[in-house]
């Protein structure tokens, strides 16, 4: 029986990134993945990519893995461009608007998790059981007990779940969700264009749902998440090369010239979920594990990485105070905080989803007119892309 005060269930972005917020801590963490990550890079970047806002940036660089993203592959974007199709909604973001270098960085999940794994690896006070998983949790009172399925098993004071969507932590303890079905399923894969991207992330709204290619390293290839019903995103996936090539080229409007896609295609279902519970005596939830929203404004890991930033800063003011850090009463601040976020963010990414579903002209209308004010109106595009950046509102202080 190996004791320690943090076993984080979970070994992905998140979940490594809480670890390492702890590096200056002499708080003994644990850290549970079933599976170990793949450490050499395709020259062709994996399909599962995320948005990395600025807030998400200053985050890594100060649990000091930024540079190990840098050194394996990532990809600044210096504008995004929105509109609707066969329309007048238009809207653009440019950085130097906000005299920034860039809006954020496209980067694959893959390189994110290696970087953070490089940097825990080196910390002292973090044990990796990897792979291993988890076979039995009981909570008590004063600690929770965890077996793994090699037979180990060790105790600690509080477990956090970032262990995804589908959290075993979460459904250890019955917690239940709040959730429904976007009625989308987003087609992943890397496209090459004839025409280079200039590193702008562009979307373009339909009426069967949003398209957006993410500028990669390479300037002629994107990273695409197109999201549409789920019947039809099989059949494109489905399609022969030729027959994808021509309907993404055209449903985007020919912007960036032919598209080509590269590798392989895959789609997954679209779900809002939303736990009732982010802390209960002994657990507490983040990123996945506690929400996951649309990918339309690619806020998801963003929304994940404010949730350890933010439960690593109670955590560490309740352990230098001498308080018991697994109690939920001591927890409640960091629920508070982060369920509000979360909250906000699905009634935000679920309004943007209805107010751009369908063609109904009068819609089309309201669009069209609400996109020429929100660029023509003093402060307001500014705001939306400080918030975009992660650089407005409550911070939990590892990410200034």
């Amino acid at each position: 029986m190996q004791s320690f005060d943090i076993a984080i269930v979970g070994g992905g972005m998140v979940g490594l990134a809480l670890a390492a917020s702890f590096a200056d801590s002499n708080l003994r963490v644990a850290v549970i993945e079933g599976v170990e990550p793949n450490q050499e890079l395709d020259s062709m970047p994996d399909t599962r990519v995320s948005a990395l806002s600025r807030a998400s940036e200053l985050f890594l660089k100060n649990l000091q893995a930024w540079d190990g993203i840098a050194a394996r592959r990532l990809a600044p974007y210096v504008a995004m461009e929105v509109w609707e199709k066969d329309s007048f909604a238009r809207l653009e973001f440019h950085a130097d608007e906000l005299s920034q270098s860039n809006i954020g960085h496209i980067v694959e999940n893959r390189v994110i998790q290696l970087a953070l794994l490089e940097r825990v690896k080196n910390l002292a006070n973090v044990s990796l059981f990897m792979p291993n998983r988890c076979s039995k949790m009981v909570v008590g009172e004063s600690e929770a007990w965890i077996t793994l399925e090699t037979g180990d098993s060790l105790t600690a004071k509080l477990v956090v779940g970032a262990d995804g969507a589908n959290s075993w932590v979460r459904k250890q303890q019955d917690i239940p969700l709040t959730h429904w079905d976007y009625g989308h399923s987003a087609i992943v894969a890397n496209i090459r264009t004839t025409e280079p991207h200039q590193g702008v992330a562009r979307q373009v709204f339909t009426p069967q749902g949003p398209i957006a290619l993410l500028p990669l390293s390479d300037p002629h290839l994107c990273s695409l998440v197109w999201s549409t019903e789920p019947n039809r995103a099989d059949a494109l996936v489905e399609r022969s090369e030729m027959a994808f090539n021509q309907s993404l080229t055209t449903e985007f409007d020919v912007r960036l010239g032919v598209c080509q896609v590269e590798g392989t295609r895959s789609a997954f279902p679209l779900k809002m979920r939303y736990a009732r519970d982010f802390v209960q005596n002994r657990v507490a939830l983040v990123g996945d594990a506690a929400h996951t929203i649309h990918p339309l404004a690619g806020q998801g890991v963003n929304l994940g990485f404010l949730d350890a930033a933010s439960l690593a800063e109670e955590v560490l003011s309740l352990w230098q105070s001498g308080e018991d850090i697994g109690l939920h009463r001591n927890l409640r601040g960091y629920e508070r905080w982060r369920k509000a976020e979360a909250a906000k963010m699905i009634a935000a990414m679920q309004g943007f989803k209805d107010l751009f579903a369908g063609g109904n002209p009068a819609k089309k209308l309201v669009r069209g007119l609400g996109m020429q004010f929100i660029g023509h109106m003093p402060g307001m595009k500014e705001e939306m892309m400080k918030r975009a950046l992660g650089i407005t509102g409550k911070l939990p202080s590892l990410v200034k």
